[in-house]
């Protein structure tokens, strides 16, 4: 198949992914019927699912990040983005991960908890690989929301939404006297996440993932302080692993800006 060819087979498989994730998520989230996430796998995936499950209006994102795709994959369509570079390099990927965005939901709705932390895995490591693949910085404003803005909040936002399912799981697995230990692991957790969130947003160099993660750290923390299952020590944990977070997203983009502020000087 010729570039060109290739090109259009690519806008027209991100088109159908997206539809297919908008499909699933009506589904998998009982537009149709049936119980509400938060009521799905016993109530495993609802706010008071576990100790690192973020407050019920953290999952509002869904809504900013739903759109931002949708505006992508009809930006992405047009003529003069079939041979941008970094839709080139990103395309594919990006079709995947909507692929796996409407599968989570699916997953959720008809199949078992653990299968629904492996879809959600699949899709932490293919949006990193998106973030990756980006390169270097958008050539453009509306590029820079639609491309980098939305992929960034969806990746940080996954990442968290990651750690709660796989959190989720294990409290419907591991045996309840643990519960007693639960301060100690939630804290551990927070403090991994912490490190690679700011780790990932310096090297990276992208803010948008920082604020999603940090925005997801924010809610746990409002769940556990103030509903069930309650932990101060954890609550408090994700308060300083959002700040920490953003601040590192903070230094990551001003480092974005200096070069180009010591290219106009010279």
């Amino acid at each position: 198949m010729h570039s060109a060819g290739r090109d259009i087979l690519r806008q027209s498989s991100v088109i159908a992914a997206a539809v297919f994730m908008l499909i699933g998520a009506a589904v998998g989230g009982g537009a149709f019927g049936g119980d509400s996430v938060d009521e799905l796998q016993n109530g495993a995936l609802s706010a008071e699912g576990s100790y690192l499950a973020p407050a019920g209006p953290a999952f509002a994102i869904w809504s900013v990040i739903y759109l931002g795709l949708a505006a992508y994959t009809i930006w992405q369509a047009l003529p003069a983005q079939r041979t941008n570079p970094r839709q080139v390099r990103t395309g594919w990927w990006i079709a995947l991960s909507m692929v796996l965005n409407g599968l989570w939901l699916v997953a959720a709705r008809y199949l078992t908890l653990p299968l629904t932390v492996v879809v959600i895995a699949l899709l932490l490591i293919v949006l990193a690989v998106v973030i990756v693949r980006l390169g270097r910085p958008a050539a453009g404003w509306l590029e820079l929301i639609l491309l980098d803005g939305t992929m960034g909040l969806h990746f940080g936002w996954v990442t968290i939404a990651t750690v709660a399912n796989t959190a989720a799981w294990l409290t419907q697995t591991l045996p309840d006297d643990l519960a007693d230990q639960a301060d100690v692991w939630g804290v551990a957790v927070l403090v991994v996440v912490t490190i690679i969130g700011a780790l990932g947003a310096l090297v990276t160099r992208r803010i948008a993932p920082a604020l999603a993660t940090a925005w997801g750290l924010a809610w746990l923390a409002v769940g556990r302080l103030t509903g069930e299952p309650h932990s101060t020590a954890i609550g408090i944990a994700g308060i300083a692993a959002a700040v920490v977070i953003v601040l590192a997203g903070i230094a990551g983009r001003a480092r974005v800006r200096e070069p180009v502020a010591r290219t106009l000087e010279g």
